[in-house]
């Protein structure tokens, strides 16, 4: 089945990274992959962040009272759950990402678990609820989009609320004034246009919860959860492309093959390259990222022979999760991390 009307408004609205950004080590803003669920609300003029809920004192906080507070920066490797959805088969009606669902941002704002140390979490408290501007309907459902953050993750775990990307006030695109951002997790998680966080005494059954981000493999399962990323390696297309096709096209000779390799489970530990389908894969040199959460930088040296070649590439992080050959099919065509391959004509 061919994508419908429906999902090319949807990749209208939305975009990915351009693969040729792959060489920036943070993601311009303009270039960094954007999903906005509902519509990009108007943020009202007296806005503040409400923390309330399961917490001994509860916090209304101006955009002003939390630039006062210590500001932390991280740079984080950002990617949607449903990055790699078009590829697979049978066609998955949704936002139709192909692998440039990506990106990496240099994110400034306040702690999360310090915010909520200062407000008191009480006993009893299982689950962090955070909840946005934007509002729409969703499978069917009326809602404001929201999700929620074990609370031992909320509390110990890298998340901030930011105000800045790339030292800029955020853009409307991107969450003004206030997001969340989860590091290692999915793009789902870190909500946008943030404008309330509750402390939570028991599971959070919403729907962007309960039924949508959830791997199913059959329309009756209850499915399995979305969180962490599943490791990815992408290559930056060398040569230049045909317009139409993208097919990349470059002369004979020494080449020099580069990309990004990123895992929320763990710490990337190896990318390997393949020409051909041959009977190896061999490793390309990998560098140390910017920072914990962001991906590093690889390179492989390829003697490139005229005529028409495959070229695919794979991480391994160093929990010994490895990219599959190929994508395991689901309801929602998530957490699709097959290997990227890259069709090439040397001449």
């Amino acid at each position: 089945m061919g994508i419908s009307l429906d999902e090319l408004q949807l990749a209208a609205r939305n975009h990915g990274m351009p693969l040729e950004a792959l060489r920036y080590d943070v993601t311009p803003v303009g270039l960094h992959y954007l999903l906005v669920h509902f519509d990009v609300p108007a943020v009202p003029a007296d806005w503040r962040l409400q923390i309330a809920g399961r917490v001994g004192r509860e916090l209304s906080l101006s955009l002003e009272e939390l630039r006062k507070r210590p500001a932390v920066r991280r740079i984080v490797t950002m990617e949607c759950a449903g990055n790699g959805r078009a590829r697979l088969e049978p066609h998955v009606v949704s936002q139709p990402w192909l692998s440039e669902a990506v990106g990496t941002g240099e994110w400034g704002g306040v702690e999360l678990g310090a915010l909520l140390e200062e407000a008191g979490v009480l006993d009893g408290a299982v689950e962090v609820l955070f909840g946005a501007l934007d509002r729409g309907i969703d499978g069917g459902v009326e809602q404001a989009y929201e999700r929620s953050l074990p609370l031992a993750d909320a509390l110990a775990g890298e998340a901030l609320l930011a105000y800045e990307l790339n030292g800029a006030p955020l853009p409307p695109q991107h969450g003004f004034p206030l997001r969340l951002v989860v590091p290692g997790w999915y793009g789902m998680t870190s909500v946008k246009w943030l404008e309330r966080i509750t402390v939570l005494d028991r599971p959070f059954d919403g729907y962007q919860q309960a039924h949508a981000y959830r791997f199913r493999r059959s329309e009756d399962d209850e499915g399995e959860l979305l969180t962490r990323m599943r490791p990815r390696a992408l290559m930056v297309p060398p040569g230049v492309p045909d317009f139409m096709t993208r097919r990349r096209f470059l002369a004979p000779g020494r080449c020099l093959l580069e990309g990004r390799a990123w895992s929320g489970l763990a710490s990337v530990a190896a990318v390997e390259v393949i020409v051909d389908g041959g009977s190896a894969w061999t490793a390309a040199r990998l560098e140390p990222p910017a920072d914990r959460a962001a991906w590093s930088r690889w390179t492989f040296e390829w003697d490139a022979e005229p005529g028409e070649h495959e070229l695919a590439c794979r991480a391994r992080d160093e929990a010994g999760h490895t990219q599959p050959l190929e994508p395991e099919w689901n309801v929602g065509g998530y957490a699709n991390n097959a290997v990227q391959r890259v069709p090439v004509t040397v001449r």
